[in-house]
């Protein structure tokens, strides 16, 4: 591959990792996606690069949430050791590490008046892992371009070429998006809003009504005289989609505003047109889930509708998109679908969109889902791309039904991202019985391979906790649906009992 070099001060300068070159791996952004990444590719002794165009670590906790305060919990008293490897699913906002003393990091910058930690707690926290766990990262260093060349790609940045095998793109969902309405040009998407404070005594009105809008709306409730918000959907709530897909109960006290009749109004209507008045804008709509035409005299608009992964020119470079083009799709191991060696970490691994069942979407799109992601592609990269050899422990026979079921009752992994990923035990006469680790269950699913068994925790439309085990036997996969348990233990008797019958021919 030939690889240029531009000459001066950003390709030399003195403490400053990474100049232009060739590298087995580059890596760009230095989000808690990019972060949690490097750390497992360099535990595993994969040289890579890391280019950010930010002064330091921290990707969109840099600037958001807004109004500060995260809707994802960190508790400091768990019910187990808050260093353990367990601790995690109580923890969703520390990155995940081999060393003990590395792990837990967010609730130490907390000042214990809630369990959701500020934003600038939260970059405190990833400043600190990247201090103390030896990342390195090449602040500064705007990824500007993309070019495909013989035996891999060739990143064009603001300091010169890089050349790699591998390229992995943990750029975030952090550009704002809007959809396509007659004057929406005219006013601020939520990235752009005031402090609450400016808004004070007004009228406004939000488009959108997911966890941007409510969190907008949540700051704004001391402030506005009133509030309107508008989307074609009505709202879904993390209460009732059993899921983290819904807006969290962190901002829901618009939606009781709503509901008693206090000021915040929920309209379910598409928007057609926004237009300036002399003293604001005016807004029309037409419902959708009761029909009608309305019109909106504000102060204020803002639109919350969401965002985008900012990918430069990986269109043109042939990766392909879904969800109105926001969002890369990729393949159970978070490739692009359409461009080998294109893979993605952090929030964009929700292109990975999993089964899907009982409606239930991966957690991908938070640090809590795709800090366990990272894990597992680091680890798959590794082997399949440079030939590491990461040795796997193998069980005794006795062993195998209560560490699957310990497994399900307790780790983050299959807590953090339900019916996404699973345990999973291989059973082989050549190797024995092997732990296989952690992998994506449609992977699992989909593919071939000796007689295995894999253990995910899934949520039914009841919202009901349940394990659920999937089988391989010569080739053929079956699934089967074990009880739930209202303490969510599934080490019970009757339990062990069941998987044990089920895996009598398998161990």
């Amino acid at each position: 591959m030939a690889v240029g070099r531009r000459r001066g001060r950003a390709a030399g300068s003195i403490g400053r990792p990474f100049p232009p070159g060739t590298y087995p791996l580059v890596l760009v952004g230095s989000g808690p996606g990019a972060l949690q990444f490097s750390y497992f590719l360099g535990r595993l002794g994969v040289a890579h690069a890391v280019l950010s165009a930010d002064p330091g670590p921290g990707g969109m906790f840099r600037q958001f949430p807004l109004y500060q305060r995260l809707n994802t919990w960190s508790k400091p008293y768990p019910p187990v050791p808050p260093h353990s490897r367990h601790y995690a699913w109580y923890d969703w906002n520390s990155l995940l590490a081999d060393e003990s003393r590395h792990r837990a990091l967010v609730p130490e910058f907390m000042k214990g008046d809630s369990y959701f930690p500020t934003r600038r707690e939260m970059e405190r926290a990833l400043a600190a892992f990247v201090r103390r766990t030896g990342v390195r990262v090449r602040y500064g260093c705007r990824w500007e371009s993309t070019r495909r060349e013989a035996g891999g790609f060739v990143l064009g940045t603001s300091d010169g070429e890089y050349g790699c095998r591998v390229a992995v793109f943990a750029v975030g969902m952090a550009q704002p998006w809007k959809p396509v309405i007659t004057g929406i040009e005219h006013v601020p998407h939520y990235a752009q809003a005031r402090p609450s404070r400016l808004y004070a005594g007004k009228r406004i009105l939000i488009l959108g009504k997911r966890t941007s809008a409510f969190e907008l709306a949540d700051a704004l409730l001391p402030y506005c005289r009133q509030i309107v918000l508008v989307s074609p959907r009505p709202p879904l709530l993390a209460i009732h989609s059993h899921s983290t897909a819904g807006v969290r109960a962190r901002y829901l006290l618009p939606y009781e505003d709503h509901v008693l009749g206090g000021g915040v109004v929920m309209l379910d209507a598409a928007t057609s047109r926004i237009e300036r008045t002399a003293k604001g804008f005016r807004v029309l709509a037409s419902g959708t889930t009761r029909p009608g035409d309305f019109m909106f005299d504000v102060d204020a608009v803002v639109a919350a509708t969401g965002w985008t992964t900012p990918l430069g020119d990986l269109r043109a470079l042939g990766v392909a998109t879904f969800s109105q083009d926001r969002i890369p799709a990729l393949t159970a191991f978070w490739e692009s679908t359409t461009v080998p060696d294109v893979f993605f970490a952090g929030a964009a691994t929700q292109g990975a969109v999993g089964l899907r069942k009982h409606g239930v979407p991966s957690n991908s799109g938070g640090l809590g889902g795709f800090r366990h992601n990272a894990r597992v592609l680091a680890t798959h990269l590794a082997e399949t791309r440079f030939g590491v050899r990461v040795d796997r422990p193998t069980l005794a026979p006795d062993d195998v039904v209560p560490y699957l079921l310990s497994e399900v009752s307790r780790s983050s992994e299959l807590w953090n991202q339900r019916s996404y990923l699973a345990r999973v035990v291989s059973c082989e006469r050549s190797r024995g019985i092997v732990d296989e680790g952690i992998l994506p269950l449609q992977h699992f699913v989909d593919t071939s391979g000796p007689d295995a068994v894999a253990i995910v925790l899934e949520t039914d439309a009841s919202g009901d906790h349940h394990p659920a085990v999937y089988l391989r036997r010569g080739g053929k996969v079956s699934e089967h649906v074990f009880p739930g348990d209202p303490l969510y233990d599934f080490e019970t008797a009757s339990h062990r009992a069941q998987l044990a019958a089920l895996l009598q021919d398998l161990i």
